[in-house]
């Protein structure tokens, strides 16, 4: 009875904001945002916003003391201002005095209550605390101490340098939430959430629809002084098949696509990257630099002696042509890999990568035959199925460069886990940033992050890389920080642990009447400045 009841209201609701039997009942369809998840909302606990489809929900929930704009600028949010001390080690945030919890029974009479630096204590000691066991908890691990000045001064004391410090705090894993809703008993937060952020919760019938509503209490405005935001509500659907939700946004069901899949890259593109022109009249796309590198990887402490050599590593490298690659199997969306792998729109960019050059390929594994009497050397390349046409191409290319490589498709949680425990010596990647500052690309080749224990899944160790590495975090100039970061990505390059394959783009898919929706190289969902303009 009680799924027939909450389907019911979810359906009204949204037939609130789409009725139109009338003149006395207006179209309200232009006040709400509609797109489709492929992928289920694990949690609305910002704690817990590990996945993509959590972290959008949640970017429209909860708000922190910072936050991104589409630059990846950092900018005030429920803190107006803070204060970095000269040794680059205590931050001290001063608070807007207008932020106000989502209404909710758990304020008592009042229905809500104005945010203080102590939810910032409460919201970040969940994240240490291990019987929470947040995936979150990682980006406090440079902190020593953080506390309460005040109520409206909130400090955090680092162990050690770390100048992508700011960046951290972006993320929704350090959101403000209220102690309330944890110490009253019963309470479900993760599926009754409560936040400061521009859309409230409304209604979630798990992998069937969840919904959203405007926060009237929400503290930005625009450059005009209109409160944010400009929609009334969200409306989210959970349809697996993504494309069956490209096709509801073709019929106009959806108001918004993400990405690109290949079950309708050629229906919207045409293989330059363009709009087909049965689309360019209705259908706005939005595309800019994606802060993913897609990537191979070799696990250098394997099992497989011909990986482990380098000429075989630089000859895989030198041997296919990337530009050719990202034009027949991503119809242009991407750059070609051939500077590192920093992507595009990070500091740090820009070293001397690797690009197509067979007879070098050619001369290197012939360099290795000589010298190891190894003939036929036994390379086998795990992938997931999405990327098959991707290492099919490499594998025939390869060929031609007097390389045979097998090709091992497996699930993606297969794969993740052969990847980590080291149990396939080449794979597929990728390593989408966390934060706006290249050390976090870096960090891949750290000889203390080594998997399963860090994000070192090739378990390159290298002494001059590790000393670089450390230095940064005492490098308070950005312009400085990140010549050192080139300098370590050209090192990576060299010793080719890695084959960077290209640099993603981010590409949205709207209708013509929607507005302000944006793009940004993290691929953050940000809807509080979207506006649908009125169908006639």
């Amino acid at each position: 009875m009680k799924s027939i009841i909450t389907y019911i209201s979810i359906c009204c609701l949204f037939l609130l904001f789409t009725s139109c039997s009338g003149d006395k009942s207006q179209n309200r369809d232009h006040l709400v945002f509609r797109y489709n998840e492929n992928a289920a909302v694990n949690s609305l606990d910002p704690a817990f916003s590990r996945i993509r489809p959590s972290i959008w929900v949640c970017n429209q929930m909860f708000t922190g003391l910072v936050q991104l704009n589409d630059s990846l600028n950092i900018k005030p949010d429920i803190a107006k201002k803070w204060e970095i001390s000269p040794d680059g080690k205590t931050y001290t945030f001063t608070l807007r005095n207008d932020v106000y919890f989502h209404k909710s029974d758990l304020f008592g009479s009042d229905s809500t209550r104005t945010v203080t630096a102590a939810d910032f204590t409460y919201s970040l000691n969940r994240l240490l605390d291990e019987n929470v066991a947040a995936p979150g908890r990682w980006i406090l691990q440079n902190v020593e101490t953080f506390h309460a000045v005040n109520d409206s001064v909130f400090q955090i004391q680092l162990n050690k340098t770390f100048p992508a410090f700011l960046g951290l705090l972006t993320m929704k894993y350090a959101s403000v939430v209220p102690h309330e809703a944890f110490e009253k008993q019963g309470y479900d937060f993760r599926a009754n959430p409560i936040g400061t952020g521009p859309f409230q919760f409304k209604i979630w019938e798990e992998n069937v629809k969840l919904v959203l509503r405007r926060n009237p209490l929400y503290y930005e405005k625009d450059e005009q002084g209109n409160s944010l935001p400009y929609l009334e509500a969200v409306a989210i659907t959970f349809l697996p098949d993504k494309q069956s939700g490209f096709l509801q946004f073709a019929q106009g069901k959806l108001d918004f696509v993400s990405g690109l899949d290949p079950s309708y890259k050629d229906e919207i593109l045409t293989p330059k990257g363009q709009l087909q022109p049965k689309y360019a009249d209705r259908v706005n796309m939005i595309t800019g630099p994606y802060l993913n590198t897609e990537y191979m990887g070799f696990r250098l402490d394997g099992p497989d002696a011909a990986v482990k050599d380098k000429r075989i590593r630089q000859a895989l490298n030198y041997g296919f042509e990337r530009a050719k690659m990202i034009m027949y199997l991503r119809n242009g969306m991407g750059t070609p890999a051939i500077n590192g792998m920093i992507p595009t729109g990070l500091g740090g960019y820009g070293c001397e990568g690797y690009d197509y050059n067979p007879v070098k390929a050619k001369e290197l594994v012939a360099s290795y035959r000589a010298d190891t009497g190894d003939n036929n050397p036994k390379i086998q390349i795990s992938t997931s199925a999405s990327y098959l046409d991707i290492t099919e191409y490499l594998q025939r290319e390869w060929q031609k460069i007097g390389l045979n490589v097998e090709v091992d498709v497996n699930p993606p949680s297969t794969l993740t886990q052969a990847i980590s425990t080291g149990k396939t010596s080449f794979f597929k990647a990728s390593w989408i940033a966390d934060y706006p500052d290249a050390e976090n690309y870096l960090s891949l080749f750290y000889s203390k992050n080594f998997s399963p224990g860090g994000p070192n899944y090739t378990h390159f160790k290298n002494e001059e890389f590790d000393r670089l590495y450390e230095q940064t975090f005492l490098i308070t100039d950005d312009k400085e920080r990140q010549e050192i970061y080139k300098q370590l990505d050209a090192l990576v390059m060299e010793e080719a642990p890695v084959i960077a394959l290209f640099y993603d783009k981010a590409a949205r898919f709207t209708g013509k009447d929607v507005s302000g929706l944006g793009i940004n190289p993290l691929n953050l969902l940000t809807l509080k400045r979207v506006k649908k303009a009125e169908k006639e």
